[in-house]
C-alpha cells in the first residue's frame, strides 16, 4: 500500500499545489488555469508530463467536471439539483464511491474492488487529504478523482459566497 498526501495552499493565487509521498517528496504537480475559460486543472508527474486533466464544463445549468487520465475520459462529476445538501453524481462505467464524498472520507472501487481510501486531514491549514493507494495501476485516476472532488467543493464554496 502506498500513501500520498494532497495539501492545497489556502492563499495560492495561481492555484498550484503538489502531491507528496510519505517521505514528503513531490510525486505530482497540480496546476489550475488562472482566469481562463474553461477552468482546468492539469496533473503532471515529476517529469512534468501531464497524466490527468480536469475540465469544468462552461455552459451548463449545474456544475459538471470531466476527468481525463492519459488522454482518456474516465469519469464525469455533475451536481444534481437539490434544495438542501449538495449532491453529486459520478458517471463512470467502472468506478464507484462508498462513503461520505462531501466530507472527503470514502473508498473508491474499480469493478467492485477497493483501489483507494481517501480521508480528509483535519486541523490543517488549507485542505489536506490522505490517499491510500491499494492498486498502484489506478494511482493517476485516484489522484485525479480527489483533485476533481476538491475542485467541485471549491467551486461550490465560491458560488455560495457570491
Amino acid at each position: 500500500m502506498k500513501e500520498l498526501y494532497i495539501k492545497q495552499k489556502v492563499f495560492s493565487l495561481r492555484e498550484k499545489f503538489t502531491v507528496k509521498n510519505q517521505q514528503e517528496k513531490d510525486v505530482y504537480y497540480v496546476e489550475g488555469s488562472f482566469m481562463q475559460i474553461p477552468k482546468t486543472f492539469s496533473i503532471m508527474n515529476t517529469s512534468h508530463e501531464e497524466v490527468a486533466l480536469i475540465t469544468k464544463k462552461v455552459f451548463s445549468f449545474l456544475p459538471k467536471f470531466f476527468v481525463e487520465v492519459f488522454g482518456r475520459e474516465v469519469l464525469t462529476i455533475r451536481k444534481e439539483f437539490s434544495f438542501f445538501k449538495a449532491r453529486y453524481t459520478i458517471d463512470s462505467a467502472d468506478i464507484e464511491v462508498h462513503g461520505d464524498l462531501w466530507d472527503m472520507d470514502f473508498q473508491v472501487l474499480h469493478h467492485g474492488t477497493v483501489i483507494g481510501i481517501v480521508n480528509k486531514e483535519w486541523f490543517t491549514w488549507g485542505d489536506s487529504y490522505k490517499v491510500q493507494i491499494l492498486n498502484e495501476e489506478m494511482e493517476a485516476i485516484l489522484i485525479a478523482f480527489v483533485v476533481a472532488i476538491d475542485c467541485v467543493k471549491a467551486d461550490e464554496a465560491s458560488a455560495a459566497s457570491h
